[in-house]
């Protein structure tokens, strides 16, 4: 996966992650980088952030499995990246 690839994922999942939480954590703030849950997302909007990433790219997210955890966006761009094809895009 390419430079502009892995920024388009990232956009992608801030999108995804902001909309999971009703748009009380901006994708902006999301892309800066940190801890979801310091940024302000709760565990509601983790579960709805899993639900929407693993309808719109077809992987199985594990929270809390084993493994790196995934508190960040890197965290997620890294899973996605390692999941399967470099396109993840429907």
């Amino acid at each position: 996966m390419d430079t502009t690839d892995t920024t388009e994922l990232r956009g992608r999942l801030a999108d995804l992650v902001s909309e999971a939480t009703g748009g009380e954590v901006a994708a902006t703030d999301l892309l800066t980088g940190g801890s979801m849950v310091a940024l302000g997302v709760d565990s509601l909007g983790l579960l709805r952030m899993v639900d929407a990433i693993e309808s719109e790219y077809d992987v199985e997210v594990e929270l809390n499995g084993p493994g790196r955890p995934l508190d960040t966006l890197d965290d997620l761009v890294a899973l996605l990246t390692a999941a399967g094809p470099d396109d993840h895009t429907h």
